[in-house]
């Protein structure tokens, strides 16, 4: 060409190359080459293609190490430590590469701002730390004040009772009662009395008891209390004539008066209960405050001794008239036999109704009205024992034990109480409470000058020596204004040993625990590196614990958590690496039709070495769940197979169906790919013009492109889907903007598919996340939703814009007369703005029937009909998502396919 003449001769002018000038001859080429002259070019195109793949077979690249990104460093820590602490909240944004994901090894580079940050992050993780008695465990709160543990502690106990079906509480003195719904019972009663009627003639107890979240136990015994023989007065004949009286099926079905029918029964039992309950008044103690610890415990198993009995002689002195007209057999019998009868039916009574089943919630035990009875709960803790300005757990729920929960479920239960007192050190703050109570709380039982040497802040307080000794003065101080046959100064002997009991076991549970901790420490370590450590790795560990111990003198938790930052911390945890490429000298040179030996590009073959059984499990559970492997794929990895591609592709299939990928694939890979990963942080949207979309709305929209995405994977359907499909995922909310009837069927977090074609919906096109992200926010944008077809779905290159382009007017309401269809074509009129909109401004226009925020439309903001008719860049037409739709089958089918893949 001209221009390369010029360049040379510019070149020579200057000296040449290596002080000689650059030879040319100038010639007049008229038209293509010919095919003698194409030859030699293509065969050589050819051989360097095959040589390329020939040198680069098996080879993945350059994998770069690099560290996690802050998705994947969230779900790690999720999955490592079992609670969803998301510690990179504060956290700068991944940067993302060209083709718009967060999670390459060239972006993701480590700041000195970052490494504070990885800091910050792991500390907070180690905050979260519970110690137990058989190792480590995290908590979803921060577990470093007494406040945090108690409250983390206590609430897995109230959590566990409510997970008994303990729905129903009732108000006894200073205590609130908890009780399962008897209805719920009798009901299933009346089912097996029923079956055969009911076309169940096989049902069982056990059957019925799961199928309505029952306990067998109980509801046996339930059976057995209706079945009690020869009753003629008292609650059970009163029970079992009641529940005789249930109506029986209508027509195979129940009646629809038995639920009212029940709900009488079990207010019967409700209100009839707490006539025969024991009221426990406060010890006369003289000297010693009401809520003396020693005073108040007694008084708390006075209660909890007698849930399950009948005070003697106590139904005689209620008026059970109020019975004669509905439950004659609750009439007093005049007879002194009849009488000893009926009382021996309120004994049975009582072993099947407690007053209570579990006591979780408590005011001050001590505090009385006149008659000795506290009528409201305000300020009541859960499981307290009923103490002022002291803490301490009672616990209350043996009926509850000995009538409903099996074995197993007893053995969970007092496990729960043994570690509210190991993480929380109950005894140990207990007893110091109760020497700060009892020296400050009038009347000051201890504020006399022999108790000088106890004071709750000493560090030898709980020393078993200083315990007995400040037993016995306040044993000897109780005896000179106590009676000594007094039940309060009983409950004051039996006080001291009690504690120490409880001490001296917590001590030793303590000390039992340390090394069970630290070799939870290095299955940590192992877990959060995600392979088996080295010896030395496991001597690095263990070593600087130790050095914590005797050299900074931190107690073991501190430097247990400590240790847990410093394996946080460890690029073994917050990178992924992969093996190293070696390079082979021998060099590899291409040859072929028209080359000369040399020819063309020479380098040195790589060599690759297969990633490691572990390195796979990551490569695979990063990809699939953005998360490290879990056990049973490190448990794989361990046996040496997971190489094996049949072996790989099960494992693949098993990670598949794990509800991980949501926020795994679905999120990091398909959010990412739809550019649609920050749409939760969308606020273009003019709320005053479409006040519909609501928080709850945005984050319904973010969530259905992931919901179909993650189902497609679980199921292997066919990509196609992603197109063509004619269903969705929808919640209440979503739902209800897309016109939709309401989820018959949802999962337990709201979602269900749904078949959606005749609303418009279906596939990804018309999902309002990407309509909505895609507008500006006062009207649709053509280009921008056309771009985003032929560049996240067809995988398009489409220059940067030039700069000083025409905007659009940003309301639709002040286009003037000309549609938006109009306006482009207008702008597409300019050659220089042609070339690149003729591309992609079709596959927007199609789109026009959905409004800014994704809601279907006939009619513009301005009013005037929506235009959704377009031709495509190959000169053929379609009109609305029905002719996007038929392109991609007829046209971009493939294109589409190779695109996802790529």
């Amino acid at each position: 060409s001209e221009a390369a003449k010029v360049k040379i001769d510019q070149i020579n002018a200057a000296g040449g190359v290596g002080g000689k000038p650059i030879e040319y001859e100038v010639k007049d080429v008229q038209g293509d080459p010919a095919a003698t002259q194409r030859a030699p070019v293509v065969a050589w195109l050819e051989t360097m293609r095959a040589d390329e793949a020939r040198r680069h077979a098996g080879d993945p690249g350059p994998v770069l190490a690099r560290r996690l990104s802050n998705a994947e460093y969230d779900n790690t820590i999720r999955d490592l430590t079992g609670v969803d602490l998301r510690p990179t909240k504060e956290f700068p944004v991944d940067p993302a590469n060209t083709a718009g994901f967060d999670n390459s090894g060239e972006s993701l580079d480590v700041s000195p701002a970052l490494v504070k940050k990885y800091l910050e992050a792991a500390r907070n993780v180690a905050d979260h730390l519970v110690f137990k008695p058989d190792g480590l465990a995290f908590a979803p709160i921060p577990m470093v004040t007494d406040e945090d543990r108690d409250n983390y502690a206590v609430h897995r106990i109230v959590d566990f009772y409510k997970a008994q079906g303990l729905g129903v509480a009732a108000q006894f003195g200073n205590y609130m009662g908890q009780f399962p719904d008897y209805t719920v019972y009798f009901r299933a009663l009346w089912h097996f009395q029923n079956r055969a009627a009911l076309g169940q003639p096989g049902a069982t107890l056990a059957g019925l008891a799961k199928e309505g979240g029952l306990s067998p136990k109980y509801l046996g015994k339930l059976q057995e209390f209706l079945a009690l023989p020869g009753e003629e007065a008292g609650p059970v004949a009163a029970i079992q004539a009641r529940f005789r009286a249930l109506p029986p099926p209508t027509e195979g079905t129940e009646p629809p008066e038995l639920a009212t029918r029940l709900g009488y029964l079990r207010d019967f039992i409700m209100e009839l209960r707490p006539f025969v309950t024991k009221q426990v008044a406060n010890l006369p103690a003289r000297g010693l405050a009401s809520g003396s610890q020693t005073l108040v415990l007694w008084k708390d198993r006075e209660y909890a001794t007698h849930r399950l009995a009948y005070p003697t002689g106590m139904a005689l002195n209620v008026d059970m008239t109020y019975y004669a007209g509905s439950d004659p057999a609750m009439l007093i019998p005049e007879a002194a036999d009849g009488r000893a009868r009926y009382e021996e039916a309120f004994k049975k009574f009582c072993t099947v109704f407690p007053d209570a089943f579990v006591v979780w919630e408590r005011a001050r035990m001590f505090e009385t009205n006149a008659n000795n009875i506290r009528t409201d709960l305000e300020g009541h803790r859960l499981l307290t024992a009923g103490f002022h300005s002291q803490m301490g757990y009672f616990r209350d729920d043996a009926p509850l034990c000995e009538l409903l929960l099996d074995d197993t479920q007893q053995s969970e239960l007092a496990r729960l109480w043994d570690e509210l007192n190991f993480i929380a050190t109950v005894p140990f703050r207990q007893f110091r409470q109760f020497v700060w109570f009892e020296r400050g709380e009038p009347p000051s039982f201890m504020f006399t000058p022999e108790f000088n040497a106890f004071r709750s802040e000493d560090d030898d307080l709980l020393t078993e020596t200083k315990l007995n000794e400040l037993a016995d003065t306040f044993v000897t101080k109780a005896k000179t204004t106590l009676a000594q046959d007094s039940p309060a100064l009983k409950a004051v002997q039996d006080y001291f040993p009690a504690m120490n009991t409880a001490i001296r076991a917590l001590e030793k549970s303590r000390a039992d625990a340390e090394p069970r901790q630290l070799d939870a420490l290095i299955d940590f370590a192992a877990h959060a590196f995600r392979r088996p450590l080295s010896a030395d790795e496991r001597g690095s560990i263990l070593a600087f614990y130790r050095s914590l111990r005797t050299e900074q003198k931190l107690g073991h938790e501190d430097a247990i958590r400590d240790s847990v930052v410093s394996i946080l911390m460890s690029p073994a945890f917050s990178f992924r690496v992969a093996l190293p490429q070696v390079a082979v000298a021998a060099p590899i040179a291409p040859t072929g039709p028209g080359l000369t030996a040399g020819a063309g590009r020479v380098g040195p073959a790589v060599k690759t070495q297969p990633l490691s059984d572990f390195e796979l499990a990551s490569r695979l559970s990063y990809f699939l769940w953005a998360s490290m492997p879990d056990a049973a794929l490190l448990d794989r990895a361990a046996t040496g197979d997971l190489h094996k591609p049949e072996v790989l592709a099960a494992e693949a299939r098993r990670l598949a169906q794990d509800s991980r990928v949501l926020r795994g694939l679905a999120t990091e890979f398909g959010a990412n790919w739809l550019d649609v990963r920050r749409f939760e942080e969308h606020n273009a949207v003019d709320r005053e013009r479409f006040p519909e979309f609501t928080n709850e709305l945005r984050a319904a929209m973010f969530e259905e492109p992931l919901r179909f995405f993650a189902d497609l994977v679980r199921r292997d359907g066919p990509v196609s889907d992603l197109i063509h499909g004619t269903y969705t995922f929808v919640n209440a909310p979503l739902a209800k903007f897309y016109g939709l009837p309401t989820p018959a069927a949802p999962d337990t977090d709201g979602w269900a598919r749904a078949d959606v074609a005749e609303f418009g919906r279906g596939g990804l096109l018309p999902m309002a996340v990407f309509l909505t992200k895609n507008a500006p926010g006062l009207r649709t944008s053509p280009v921008k939703r056309g771009h985003w077809v032929v560049t996240k779905l067809l995988g398009t290159r489409i220059p940067a814009p030039p700069p000083n382009v025409p905007t659009i007017p940003a309301d639709e309401t002040k286009l003037g007369d000309l549609t938006l269809a109009q306006t482009l074509a207008r702008h597409r009129a300019d050659k220089s703005c042609a070339s690149c909109h003729d591309k992609f401004d079709s596959f927007g226009l199609v789109f026009e029937g959905y409004g800014p925020v994704g809601e279907r439309r006939a009619l513009d903001l301005a009013g005037r009909p929506v235009q959704t008719a377009a031709t495509f860049p190959d000169g053929s037409t379609g009109v609305g998502l029905d002719g996007l739709k038929y392109y991609f089958t007829t046209k971009a089918d493939t294109e589409f396919k190779d695109h996802l893949c790529r």
